[in-house]
């Protein structure tokens, strides 16, 4: 049993990965998008974005900003990030190749799920459209 492994377990594992390459990481690289200054605005979220050039690498990445002043358990900062990062990794292949980063811009007053989950989906997905 132990030299057998599923290919198919394997494979839906790997599509469900969200690898380093997919992340903002540095500080310089956060700078940046906040540096050129375009956001799209939701009711507790703001949603930053930079295009990235040709000569970077392809596809989109995805920085999180859940500040304890507006969360100050870490369960609910860290629930915020699962979501997005969820949306992100499902969304991933209709999104521009652009950098992101999704900030909590305000206290929500119920940390309703579902709710949350909703307004980060629609925030990404109005990257989708070619006209921005």
């Amino acid at each position: 049993m132990s030299g057998s492994a599923d290919p198919l377990a394997s494979l839906s594992v790997a599509a469900a990965a969200f690898p380093k390459r997919y992340r903002l990481l540095k500080t310089d690289e956060y700078s940046s998008v906040f540096g050129f200054r375009k956001a799209v605005k939701s009711q507790h979220f703001l949603l930053h974005y930079r295009p990235r050039e040709s000569g970077e690498t392809s596809g989109p990445r995805l920085g999180l900003v859940v500040a304890k002043r507006f969360l100050r358990r870490s369960v609910d900062r860290n629930l915020i990030k699962r979501l997005a990062r969820e949306h992100f990794r499902l969304m991933r292949a209709d999104l521009r190749c652009s950098d992101f980063v999704l900030r909590l811009a305000v206290r929500p007053k119920a940390l309703d799920r579902q709710t949350l989950a909703l307004e980060i989906k629609r925030l990404l997905s109005k990257m989708t459209s070619p006209r921005r």
